[in-house]
């Protein structure tokens, strides 16, 4: 951790870049004077999903947002996510306690590692200079947790909290319990490499076919088709789990340590055979796996949880690391009464720790206070990449000769609320690009709730990716209460809550003999599209403070249907990362069934639109998750 005292020329300190890169979702924050100006994921730019290479466009997109000239002393200090060199340690440490196994996975790493992963400082002044900007004399490494827990302590809204990151591994560390007071934060208990909740949901992600570090989430969604009936197994025969939370794997099972798989053989023999197959399909094996993994993860969270309370003593929780993006196991947290509240990174994985390694150095190393209130957080609504104004799209659309209607302010929302209303699926691409895994509203695909025929279009027709997925809903914040258990605003899409009693529609009791597709297109409640099959739902509650175009969407279309919310889903195609800009949104308006576009004022209708031939297939260019 950042212990040091600053010296005086530290002190003077304003503008600090942030930087996280080389294992998963590469990105790039701009912090001055403690306020995040800017903050975005190289994927966005590049358009390789969860980019890991050096983010040199987006730290150009937050210099360029911040107004950040290439003039010596324009850029104060650059601070890295990690230390590189611990992390190396760990790894050379862990294939020496394994050799001579792992010898193949060793000659891959260390050539990668020697080529440019220990090597940050160069490649960071090497960066900024082909940015025309002059390197700073200050570079600081907070430890990979540290800047986890940074990015969940320092923007959220609470003066002092108990802190909680969990994810893969960091340098050593895979989970860490810290206090944070004021402007100070300290990590005062770790759990130790190998034994990671992080790593055994990605065990279980890779075993059910699905992408680890990308399809985690997939297995979340899966996990209520199925029951608990492997719970017991894993808690018998992978992990010694103690009362507080912290646990051993037994290595026997996995490969990660001295192979290039997750698993090992004994895992596949304890689960009755070989992992399924990507693209295959899912089988009631899959379904009651996904279930028991989840089951398992919310009784770690749980117990750590009650550790930190016990621990800190402190009445409020801020959770970092891919784990936290788990919100299904968020909401039961939340309702379990451990903490009167919580608080979530919205981008909690790795391209959180570009925002948590900045604010480390600004409050933590330099010592600056910082202002919360109880209520409102630091992150403004996760807003935080590039604009277009109509001022730049109007003349580009018409360059290629798209033809699109002009809408003014006055008539927008009404118009965009009526064909919603009128079951069109349209996407969205407005204001400043949201930071993290969650399309909030700004770069969504937005469609009508009450149709029972949304997901399954959506999903097909549109995202291209299983039918299984849960579609969520945003809803207007002061109209929350009258759709789902939950008292509290949920503006980042990171927790969970049922859909309410009263809207419900009784189960059958025939469900689990469904197949699949059959059982998610039954209706669920009086909003079939945004109600998973246990009657749960991913909220996104807007405020109209926070974005109020999109509130007043919303608002336009409860308006016209009596309904204060509407499908979102990110936009774009499966394997592809979240559109940025406008060329990005038409792209993949054209190469599926959305209805409409919406880029700023400008409304696109597919019909009118000229013929579209792809110069790629999309397909083939992102690799599927």
């Amino acid at each position: 951790m950042l212990r040091r005292a600053p010296t005086e020329q530290e002190a003077s300190l304003k503008r600090i870049l942030g930087i996280s890169c080389y294992y998963h979702d590469a990105a790039a924050c701009l912090v001055e004077d403690g306020v995040i100006v800017a903050a975005a994921q190289e994927e966005r730019f590049t358009r390789v999903k969860h980019d890991a290479n050096f983010p040199v466009n987006a730290v150009r997109y937050c210099l360029a947002e911040a107004g950040v000239s290439g003039a010596a002393g324009s850029l104060d200090a650059v601070a890295f996510y990690d230390k590189p060199l611990l992390k190396f340690h760990r790894i050379l440490e862990t294939y020496l306690a394994v050799a001579p196994k792992g010898l193949r996975s060793f000659l891959q790493a260390v050539p990668l590692w020697m080529r440019e992963k220990i090597w940050i400082e160069p490649e960071i002044r090497e960066a900024l200079e082909s940015a025309g900007i002059t390197p700073p004399d200050h570079l600081f490494f907070p430890e990979h947790h540290e800047s986890h827990a940074a990015s969940a302590f320092y923007p959220s809204p609470f003066q002092q909290a108990a802190v909680l990151t969990l994810d893969g591994v960091g340098e050593w560390a895979t989970a860490t319990v810290g206090v944070g007071e004021d402007h100070s934060l300290r990590l005062v208990q770790e759990l130790g490499f190998p034994h990671s909740l992080g790593l055994l949901y990605s065990a279980f992600t890779y075993y059910t076919g699905f992408r680890v570090n990308s399809g985690e989430y997939k297995l979340m969604g899966l996990a209520p088709y199925g029951e608990g009936r492997y719970t017991q197994t894993i808690l018998d025969h992978l992990i010694d789990l103690r009362p507080d939370g912290s646990f051993r794997l037994n290595m026997a099972y996995f490969g990660y340590l001295d192979g290039l798989v997750m698993t090992s053989g004994k895992f596949d023999a304890l689960f009755g055979g070989p992992a399924r197959t990507s693209e295959s399909a899912i089988t009631r094996r899959e379904m009651d796996l996904a279930r028991s993994i989840q089951e398992v993860t919310e009784e770690i969270v749980l117990r750590m949880a009650r550790h930190a309370r016990a621990v800190t003593g402190k009445r409020h929780l801020c959770l970092a690391g891919g784990v936290a993006l788990n919100c299904v196991a968020n909401g039961k947290l939340l309702r379990s009464g451990i903490f009167d509240d919580l608080w979530i990174q919205p981008a909690a994985g790795d391209a959180g720790g570009a925002i948590g390694a900045a604010l480390a150095v600004w409050h933590n190393h330099l010592g600056h206070p910082r202002q919360a209130d109880g209520v409102h957080d630091a992150m403004q609504g996760a807003y935080l990449g590039p604009a277009f104004s109509d001022a730049l799209v109007k003349p580009w659309l018409d360059e290629k000769g798209y033809p699109y209607r002009m809408l003014d302010d006055d008539t927008w929302a009404e118009t965009v609320a009526g064909l919603l209303a009128e079951e069109k699926v349209i996407g969205l691409c407005q204001g400043r690009m949201e930071f993290g895994p969650r399309a909030l509203g700004n770069r969504s695909i937005i469609g009508d709730p009450r149709s029972p025929r949304t997901q399954s279009v959506m999903n097909l027709k549109i995202k291209f990716r299983e039918s299984f997925r849960p579609f969520a809903p945003s809803c207007l914040e002061e109209r929350a209460a009258d759709y789902f258990e939950l008292d509290r605003p949920s503006p980042y899409m990171l927790l969970v809550a049922d859909v309410v009693e009263a809207r419900r529609i009784a189960k059958r009791g025939d469900e689990r003999d469904l197949d699949i597709i059959a059982w998610v297109n039954r209706p669920r409640s009086d909003v079939p599209s945004i109600t998973h099959v246990d009657y749960s739902a991913r909220i996104q509650t807007v405020s109209k403070a926070t974005n109020p175009r999109y509130h007043e969407l919303i608002s336009a279309f409860e308006r016209k249907t009596g309904y204060g919310l509407v499908v979102n889903t990110s936009f774009n195609v499966r394997g592809e990362p979240i559109v940025c800009t406008p060329e990005d949104a038409y792209r993949c308006f054209m190469r599926s069934e959305i209805d409409y576009l919406v880029i700023g004022n400008c409304l696109l209708y597919k019909q009118n639109q000229p013929n579209w031939q792809d110069r790629e297939n999309w397909r083939e260019t992102f690799k599927l998750d």
